[in-house]
């Protein structure tokens, strides 16, 4: 059984690099990109690759695509008033992937640019 399927298969990859669909000098000498799902527990693994192939986004990327978007918006807004809106949904998505996660991020406290941010923020009187 194998080795018909082998010849099957061995058949139309010749068939194909002859008709020039198969360009094999893309991939000569370089090992095939495997997926890293060596986090993901074994159970889950054919799961998750379905749903990523599916295109689903974990809830907790999508937020922190999310954050990045927002403080690069941060960053290019020259309006106060705006910025501090923007700071204020910072700090809720903050606290929504906090939630997300088991362990709570530490944008607010090591980040750098998230200091940078407030420090220009601050309304000057």
């Amino acid at each position: 059984m194998n080795s018909a399927i082998l010849a099957i298969a061995e058949r139309r990859i010749s068939q194909a690099i002859e008709d020039g669909t198969l360009n094999i000098e893309h991939w000569k000498n370089k090992p095939l990109p495997l997926d890293n799902d060596s986090f993901v527990p074994d159970d889950l693994k054919m799961a998750y690759k379905i749903l990523k192939n599916s295109g689903f986004v974990p809830p907790e990327i999508e937020t922190r695509k999310e954050i990045h978007k927002l403080e690069d918006l941060i960053s290019k807004t020259e309006d106060e008033h705006q910025r501090v809106k923007q700071i204020k949904k910072l700090s809720v998505l903050v606290m929504k992937l906090d939630a997300q996660r088991s362990k709570p991020s530490t944008i607010e406290h090591d980040d750098d640019y998230y200091r940078r941010i407030v420090e220009k923020t601050t309304t000057r009187q």
